[in-house]
């Protein structure tokens, strides 16, 4: 046992753990203040909020006393420690977000010894399609638009130029530039329309991986 706060100052983390799990108040107390900044830190790069990050590193330190027993020594009391912080915060962002966590290696008693099976994240055969169909649409419309009309839409929907250096290589006013691209994205809009089918402009727009798609419905901003 550490009988003050100054013994508990000069010990190692090892003996803390051992002294607080003997009833020393002061041994538990001194790894906190040891680590606590530490898993504060950690909280708020996960929760992004550090109000929050206070409140869950506070809690896990609850637990941490509470489940003392159970640290086996195999890595340093920090670490343990930190482990707790962050399953506290997954844990908060799990209630909010009304997420089910999943180990991809668990076995459901009522599904046999298949592993659970994880959507595929690659682009399907038939989006791909999609993708390009679309894609050869756009180019072919906006090479139909009118030269002074297109000139702007290509500048600023597919090359990003700011306004200012888009006005300025057309030897033109921002404003007369803004106005150019307004009446360009509704031409190029009404083009579109011609090839959306029963369920209307969608059909078209939400192929995500066309990067022009943005001009077919965007709104009239600069």
């Amino acid at each position: 046992m550490l009988n003050n706060s100054e013994l508990a100052a000069s010990a190692t983390d090892p003996q803390l753990v051992q002294a607080a799990r003997l009833g020393d108040l002061n041994a538990f107390d001194e790894l906190i203040r040891r680590h606590r900044q530490r898993c504060v830190s950690l909280a708020a790069s996960i929760l992004r909020d550090i109000g929050e990050a206070e409140e869950e590193t506070q809690n896990a330190c609850w637990k941490a006393f509470k489940h003392l027993d159970q640290f086996q020594g195999d890595a340093e009391f920090s670490s343990w420690l930190s482990r707790i912080v962050k399953n506290q915060c997954l844990m908060l962002i799990r209630s909010r977000r009304g997420v089910q966590f999943v180990h991809l290696d668990e076995r459901r008693p009522t599904d046999g010894n298949e592993p659970i099976q994880l959507p595929s994240a690659d682009v399907s055969p038939e989006i791909e399609i999609g993708s390009r169909e679309v894609s050869q649409v756009l180019q072919s419309e906006i090479r139909c638009i009118p030269r002074l009309l297109r000139n702007v839409l290509v500048l600023r929907d597919l090359q990003g130029l700011p306004m200012s250096d888009l006005a300025a290589q057309l030897g033109i006013t921002i404003t007369a530039a803004k106005s150019r691209l307004i009446r360009a994205r509704v031409e190029l809009r009404h083009r579109m329309k011609r090839h959306c089918g029963k369920t209307g402009p969608w059909t078209l727009v939400t192929t995500e991986n066309v990067a022009p798609s943005r001009a077919i419905c965007s709104s009239q901003r600069s």
